[in-house]
């Protein structure tokens, strides 16, 4: 049975859908402004495991990562760069895309944007007037905290210390200081649609909760995303969906810890971002995606050198057990995962990535030591295992080839060739030159080695 860490419970419940045969998850995507950072990445990460989990218990489900492709930070990037909005947004979208493909993550089934919701938005703000939960206020539309009784239960906050907490500079027209935008006005230099409130924009919440309305229902089964969205982000949601509809909104809420780079909080003012984009010019994207999961999705994350070099290590020996040692093992076709599989197990128990990459190296192991009748099999529940895990999704020859491609100041096609011409010299009994290129190649940390099926090589 799955058991997931529920925010909205504080502790792990069994997960029950409610519709067994379509489970529905969404996730809170990027805002499209640059390139994202790798504490954006592992909620993609953590998320596309818990999807391939979810694909294997349920006969459907549906997952839905929003873009907000209007915001202020985009405004303020546009305004900078003299660049339409919407190029920019299209820009940095395919650049997250792309960069996101490269950790090997899966495409979710709906990648709804926030301008292609500009309706559904208002219409849940005037079912939010309507009812109450809402007012309109020197050109602004705000939610009335005070409307909801039970406003703060995902983060535990309570109005009293909001009110309490509140700093000087709150807006005059708030009737409570925690009372947030859901439609403000836009001046005549900023994007904006028409509505019944004047032209303006919507406020960052209410999106979601539009988008998930409209693409899964009232109720979804599973909201995921930073910790950093807990309050106010998901908290305001909560307010909108469930008074907007009078139904619970989302039934299991999970949120991954924060990434700390080298022992610190990554943030703006440290200057520690560390850009997906720049990682991926020095390591390939599995090796991104291992260190993401190397850790309990809750727990921080210290991420750092060290790290991606013990996560490419972990990988090399993995890969190296499918390559095998001088015979070519095809994996047996037929073979499927058992219900009490190790790695499965592992990632019934609320994502325990940890221990699931545990569990491949002891498969790993036993395929290392293993007769060569019993390795397709092995060499089968090794991938099966990590395929849920999205890893082990290169061909292993290839990935010792192309992962430092470069680095020796050879390309493959180079390798290719003298490998070729030191097979040709060993047919013409030319030793001395086979010798030589194999030691010329072994100079530049190419590993040659001579199977039935002919000669292989990897990077060093």
């Amino acid at each position: 049975m799955l058991t997931l860490h529920n925010t909205l419970t504080g502790h792990k419940d069994a997960f029950q859908p409610l519709d067994p045969q379509r489970v529905t998850l969404y996730v809170c995507g990027p805002t499209v402004y640059n390139y994202v950072h790798i504490g954006n990445a592992r909620p993609v990460v953590v998320f596309d495991v818990l999807y391939r989990l979810l694909s294997r218990l349920y006969p459907k489900v549906v997952y839905a990562r929003n873009i907000t492709d209007i915001d202020d930070k985009i405004i303020t990037a546009c305004a900078e760069t003299g660049e339409p909005m919407t190029a920019l947004t299209e820009r940095f979208t395919d650049a997250f895309r792309e960069d996101m493909a490269a950790l090997n993550t899966l495409q979710p089934d709906i990648v709804p944007k926030a301008t292609d919701h500009i309706g559904e938005m208002t219409a849940m703000i005037e079912t939010l007037i309507a009812k109450g939960h809402a007012y309109e206020a020197d050109g602004h539309v705000l939610f009335a905290v005070e409307s909801m009784p039970d406003y703060g239960k995902l983060s535990g906050r309570n109005l009293e210390d909001m009110r309490a907490g509140a700093r000087v500079e709150v807006a005059d027209y708030k009737r409570h200081p925690g009372d947030f935008v859901l439609w403000k006005p836009s001046s005549d230099d900023q994007p904006g649609w028409e509505s019944p409130w004047g032209r303006g924009r919507p406020g960052w919440h209410i999106e979601c909760s539009a988008m998930i309305h409209k693409h899964l229902g009232d109720v979804i089964d599973i909201h995921g995303g930073g910790q950093d969205l807990i309050f106010p982000h998901h908290e305001n949601e909560i307010a909108q969906g469930c008074c907007a509809h009078g139904t619970e909104y989302v039934r299991y809420w999970m949120h991954n810890g924060y990434i700390n780079i080298d022992g610190e909080k990554m943030s703006k003012s440290l200057g520690n971002f560390r850009l997906v984009r720049d990682l991926l010019e020095k390591f390939p994207g599995e090796v991104l995606r291992f260190a993401l999961l190397s850790s309990h999705y809750r727990s921080p994350l210290n991420f750092s050198a060290e790290l991606l070099e013990q996560a490419e290590s972990s990988l090399d020996s993995l890969y190296y057990a499918l390559l095998g040692r001088g015979e070519t093992v095809h994996a047996d076709p037929d073979y499927r995962l058992p219900e009490d599989h190790p790695v499965l197990t592992a990632l019934l128990d609320d994502l325990n990535t940890s221990e699931a990459i545990s569990a491949l190296h002891a498969i790993a192991a036993r395929l290392n030591k293993a007769a060569l009748e019993e390795k397709p099999a092995l060499k089968a529940e090794l991938q099966a295992a990590a395929h849920l895990l999205g890893l082990l999704e290169a061909d292993p020859s290839a990935w010792f080839q192309d992962k430092k491609a470069g680095d020796d100041g050879l390309d493959n096609a180079t390798i290719d060739g003298l490998v070729a011409e030191r097979t040709q010299a060993k047919k013409d009994k030319n030793f001395a030159r086979a010798d030589e290129i194999r030691d010329q190649l072994k100079d530049a940390g190419i590993q040659l080695e001579d199977t039935r099926e002919g000669t292989r090589w990897t990077r060093g």
